[in-house]
């Protein structure tokens, strides 16, 4: 096994990814795009990770790596690789499977209730989480399902959460990779952002931060549950 990481932005790290693949000496790479806009070839790895970040797919031309990376996931996708992603890596697997990427109905930011579809207590990623369970979000866009995907995790007010195409693509909106360190780094770039706030949404960052306390462990919990399973080779 061997994991290629792609990070969109330096503060949205792997966390927990990173912490799995230590423990299991698993070998990995992890490149910056914002500082190291290069890919290397599919090929050399099994496992291919794509991380969130604060631009959106649509934004290419602010972005431009964010080209080379849509034709980098449609090549590691027709390879068969495994691949996940996270909030942004989500959406830009979403687009590159030829799903529409758009403004969700809302801005979801800390703590939300999600929960596995029929299909999500079937599969082998997910089937052995709680049937709802709290994660953390921090999006405002969301995506369509990809043709021939199927809709993993369901929630309210944004519905798409989490889904899986063929038996190795998974995109989720949420973030299961989470440590309270990085939370708590996130919570410092809030106030500025929740100027672009619709003013029907209701923010606190001090809710958010004591509502972490209480469910950081369990999520952390369920985060090396998903990884083990995603993570998992032939040998267990």
């Amino acid at each position: 096994m061997n994991v290629l990481i792609l990070k969109h932005v330096e503060n949205e790290g792997p966390g927990l990814i990173e912490n799995h693949l230590i423990q299991k000496k698993t070998p990995y790479q992890i490149i910056n795009l914002s500082l190291n806009p290069v890919f290397p070839k599919a090929d050399h790895f099994t496992h291919i990770v794509l991380l969130g970040g604060p631009m959106n797919v649509y934004e290419e031309d602010q972005y431009p790596f964010l080209k080379d990376e849509d034709l980098f996931i449609k090549e590691a996708i027709q390879r068969g690789k495994f691949i996940l992603g996270i909030c942004l890596g989500a959406q830009l697997i979403a687009k590159a499977l030829g799903a529409k990427v758009f403004k969700a109905s809302a801005k979801e930011i800390g703590w939300y209730e999600v929960s596995l579809t029929a299909w999500g207590m079937q599969d082998p990623l997910f089937f052995n989480l709680p049937q709802t369970f709290p994660v953390f979000q921090w999006h405002e866009d969301t995506f369509d399902i990809p043709m021939s995907a199927q809709l993993m995790v369901t929630s309210s007010p944004v519905s798409h959460q989490a889904f899986r195409y063929g038996e190795n693509v998974y995109g989720l909106q949420f973030h299961l990779e989470v440590t309270e360190e990085m939370i708590q780094e996130w919570m410092k770039c809030v106030q500025d952002e929740s100027r672009d706030f619709h003013p029907s949404f209701h923010f606190s960052r001090a809710a958010i931060l004591a509502e972490t306390k209480t469910k950081i462990k369990p999520s952390m919990r369920r985060g090396r549950i998903f990884l083990m399973n995603f993570f998992k080779d032939e040998k267990g």
